[in-house]
């Protein structure tokens, strides 16, 4: 199934919707992807700098599957933060990424500060 799946801010979890339909479908704490495109409305980003009031803008749209993580040798962490940058970028060395061959969105601890965050993991991550 076509999903598109996005940080909820307000639920703490990622919320999955139809690509079809536009519905969210489920809320969960993570999403295998296969075939993910990372998409950020620029519209949505100019809004979110203007007003400085997040909204659902940015997201990964791809096929709602499962696989095991050790199926994928590296995984390149991915984030997206509207005030840096204008599209999703790889933690490591910040350069863009559009596509991948999977992803896994999961929500993890953070032991700096003991709440759970969300994490974008990707295999195969492709620049734009």
């Amino acid at each position: 199934m076509r999903v598109e799946v996005y940080f909820n801010l307000h639920k703490h979890l990622f919320s999955v919707r139809s690509a079809r339909s536009g519905r969210v479908i489920l809320h969960t704490d993570k999403v295998h992807i296969d075939n993910p495109e990372f998409v950020v409305r620029q519209g949505g980003r100019q809004r979110v700098l203007k007003e400085r009031k997040k909204n659902v803008h940015a997201f990964v749209r791809g096929d709602a599957t499962y696989f095991s993580d050790k199926d994928c040798p590296t995984l390149d962490n991915v984030m997206y933060n509207p005030y840096k940058y204008d599209s999703f970028v790889k933690v490591m060395d910040k350069t863009p990424v559009r596509k991948a061959k999977r992803a896994y969105l999961s929500l993890e601890i953070n032991w700096v500060d003991p709440v759970y965050r969300p994490y974008i993991r990707a295999e195969g991550a492709e620049p734009c």
